[in-house]
């Protein structure tokens, strides 16, 4: 079946977020809307009963004398209450300046005092100490309100109070939010987020309502989800990706469970038995590694099976991709292994995935080979901030892997000289707020956004990202080395490994940072007699560094001379958000990992 890239629906799209919103308020009052964790059981709300909370919230907004445009921030973790708020703030015209939980005090404060926020809402006391630490930077936030902290009366309210007093301005004026909601224009500021970034200070980026209508509109087109889907949503709000999931959610009418709690996404997938997911890379990395490695502890007879499994797995999905015929045997022993290893792979997802959807950095294509052996298929996007997340998806009656898909209905794609990506549409951001330099350094006179990123288009339309332009290097040799596509290699290849990052700019050989996933490592620990010890004992212990240094060898094997791994260290410690070494969004942040290793670096070209 041809796939829709018809973008006449752009003709017809609503007219701003809260419109769409309280259309599928309209249009699906009595299906489920979401659920939420309450204890160990999970409470849902319908559609209307959400529209009649968000007018309340909204008109409470309204109520404190906020404006068109102005910004109200929301500082919490992914949990029901951020969507209420996000939306209030979009039926009131305000805009949302999203601010993650992890961020510090200082830039917290920096965040909402560039942004000029109004009004913020504060997840619990956590949030509202860093909001009291610097308040007097503030000037411009009027209230605080926290859907669970400690009120005061005062400065800092709660989001019922809130709400009644949006009940005062409803029994006045009962249609105030109705209004309101109708008269933004589409290019009106509905959300400025804040770039956690590699390198240098937060950058606002400036996204209308135009785009996140058309976010939603765009994958409604093409007919991937319906009313029928249950999505599972964990991922931060304050990132574009968190946030497109919603504007994808009004345009589909799906259900949405949500849960914030990272640690709890294996266990909620089997309870909530979600029909698609979105997650970064490392999600599915880990999951690879978790499954692999129990197997691997088991030893004997069912590790032999598992491995046949998926030796006859991936060759089937291979025939089928290639469009050959797969022998009967074959057949016959594919089936047998569905049932005894493949199908226990899907149950540990809910049992009911049609697919997940891999966004923010680039996905492993041996990887995602691997779980479409077992079943599962990964629909890998393409997306930056800067263009409220979504400008390509592959879709689940046309992919490719080790692609990112087709450019979306009515956007435009080229690849300039240099091999950068760039990309135009409705999507497309207004700017970085406060940073003309900035904005015109990323967004051309002709509208096209510099993603920064390299890539190609084959002949059937499908993007590949090759790796992005500022993390190419070249040795002191003279070759170009794209170190991404290295890792990815290597985090496929070891089943232990958290991050790996490839080093050699201006260098004569390349060498390699290492770390371990945490939760890998004591598994390893309790098979091989260190059961109890410190991860750091772990590590450095002569057995765990001969088996990574294996797996380094592998790697070598696949690589280019100039590009092979001489040297590596496996570091004490695993990256994170806490340490300032990864985004909110699981990226490496490069130059502070550099910087906060050079002793070890440098001991490695010693």
């Amino acid at each position: 079946m041809p796939i829709n890239r018809d973008p006449s629906f752009i003709d017809h799209m609503p007219r701003n977020v809260a419109v769409q919103f309280f259309e599928r308020v309209e249009k699906s009052g009595d299906r489920e809307a979401y659920r939420y964790p309450v204890g160990e059981s999970w409470e849902s709300v319908t559609w209307k009963q959400v529209g009649d909370q968000v007018t309340r919230v909204a008109a409470g907004l309204l109520a404190l004398g906020v404006e068109g445009e102005e910004r109200v921030g929301i500082a919490s973790a992914t949990r029901y209450e951020w969507i209420l708020a996000d939306l209030a703030v979009m039926a009131a015209g305000a805009a949302t300046t999203t601010v993650y939980p992890t961020t510090n005090a200082a830039d917290v404060a920096y965040i909402l005092g560039d942004s000029e926020s109004r009004v913020v809402f504060a997840e619990d006391d956590d949030q509202i100490a860093k909001l009291r630490e610097h308040r007097d930077q503030l000037p411009s936030v009027l209230k605080v309100v926290t859907f669970t902290g400690a009120t005061d009366g005062d400065w800092v309210i709660g989001l019922e109070d809130l709400a009644v007093l949006g009940d005062g301005l409803l029994a006045q004026t009962p249609d105030v939010v109705r209004k309101t909601s109708e008269s933004i224009e589409p290019e009106a500021l509905a959300t400025l987020i804040y770039t956690s970034g590699t390198t240098g200070r937060p950058k606002g980026v400036r996204l209308r309502h135009r785009s996140w209508v058309y976010e939603g509109e765009a994958i409604k087109s093409q007919q991937i989800l319906s009313e029928e889907d249950l999505q599972f949503l964990w991922l931060p709000m304050a990132h574009s990706f968190g946030k497109v999931l919603l504007s994808v959610q009004m345009a589909c009418g799906f259900a949405t469970a949500i849960d914030g709690r990272v640690e709890r996404i294996v266990d909620n997938l089997g309870v909530v038995k979600p029909t698609f997911m979105g997650a970064a890379p490392r999600i599915f990395e880990k999951a690879h590694g978790k499954i692999v490695t129990m197997q691997a502890n088991e030893g004997g007879a069912k590790e032999k099976l598992f491995k046949k499994a998926f030796a006859v797995g991936l060759e089937v999905d291979r025939r089928k991709r290639e469009g050959r015929s797969i022998p009967f045997g074959l057949k016959v022993q594919h089936g047998l292994f569905d049932k005894l290893v493949f199908s226990k792979v899907r149950d540990r997802f809910g049992g009911r995935v049609r697919f997940f959807i891999s966004g923010s950095a680039a996905l492993n294509q041996e990887v995602a080979e691997w779980f479409h052996a077992a079943g599962i298929l990964i629909l890998e996007g393409y997306g930056l901030t800067e263009n409220a997340a979504g400008a390509f998806v592959n879709h689940p009656d046309e992919y490719k892997f080790g692609s990112v898909g087709h450019v979306f209905p009515g956007g435009e794609v080229k690849i300039a000289e240099d091999g950068e990506v760039l990309i135009k549409g409705h999507n497309v951001m207004e700017g970085y707020h406060n940073l003309p330099e900035e904005t015109a350094k990323t967004l051309d006179a002709d509208g096209w956004l510099h993603t920064g990123d390299i890539g190609e288009l084959d002949k059937d339309g499908f993007l590949k990202i090759t790796d992005r332009k500022k993390d190419l290097f070249k040795t002191s040799g003279g070759k170009y080395i794209a170190p991404t596509a290295i890792e990815s290699q290597f985090k496929a290849l070891c089943p232990y490994a958290s991050q790996f990052l490839v080093i050699g700019n201006n260098r004569n050989y390349c060498v390699a940072l290492i770390t371990l996933d945490p939760d890998q490592v004591a598994d390893w620990a309790s098979h091989n007699g260190m059961e109890g010890a410190s991860y750091t004992d772990v590590v450095s212990s002569a057995e765990m560094q001969k088996l990574i240094a294996g797996y380094v060898e592998q790697l070598n094997a696949r690589l280019n001379r100039w590009e092979t791994v001489k040297k590596h260290t496996i570091l004490d410690h695993d990256l994170s958000i806490e340490s300032g070494e990864l985004t909110p969004s699981m990226k490496v942040k490069r130059p502070v990992v550099e910087a906060n290793n050079a002793e070890a670096i440098d001991k490695l070209y010693a």
